[in-house]
């Protein structure tokens, strides 16, 4: 049993060294962080800001690179990429070329539509290559907010009924005095 948990070891090493090593050969190096004036805590409607730094890293310049924002809500049972089209305007930085040592700093707007928990990934690639690099993910949650206030929908929902019911007892009241003056 020793040796198999040895033998793991060696290999899950093995395995983690060439995945770093495979890391340190990507010709782009993509930071993600979140804008110190995001709320600690979003509520729907606020709006966040997240900044990436894309570096080259590599020898040679790359050309129309693309860089995208992803939102993926993580709620059990609800896990699916989120359309960014109500959540952000800002949704691709195309055609930058960065030679060598070169960075691309760009700030991703994002307004929050429904509460939940989701992580948000930026992606670059470029028009030649056939390779997709991800940088570090971030996580939030966003609190749900009330739609419907109480002190305004009691009044309505309690006062529509009791106008109607007052409309019938004045309406019956005048039928009957009208009808003992006949």
């Amino acid at each position: 049993m020793k040796i198999l948990t040895n033998l793991f070891s060696v290999i899950a090493s093995i395995l983690l060294s060439a995945s770093i090593a495979a890391a340190a050969l990507d010709p782009v190096s993509i930071n993600l962080r979140s804008d110190e004036k995001n709320p600690a805590s979003p509520v729907m409607g606020d709006h966040l800001q997240f900044w990436s730094t894309i570096t080259n890293t590599g020898t040679s310049p790359i050309e129309g690179l693309v860089a995208w924002i992803s939102l993926v809500e993580i709620d059990p049972g609800n896990e699916q990429p989120v359309d960014l089209e109500d959540w952000s305007a800002h949704k691709a930085v195309t055609g930058a070329s960065l030679k060598p040592g070169e960075t691309l700093r760009t700030d991703w707007p994002m307004r929050l539509i429904k509460g939940g928990d989701y992580r948000v990934v930026v992606s670059v690639t470029d028009r030649g290559g056939r390779q997709v690099y991800t940088g570090p993910t971030i996580q939030f949650h966003v609190r749900q907010k009330p739609v419907l206030q109480a002190g305004r929908v009691l009044p309505v929902a309690a006062g529509i009924p009791l106008l109607f019911i007052g409309l019938i007892i004045f309406n019956n009241t005048r039928r009957r005095h009208g009808n003992g003056r006949l």
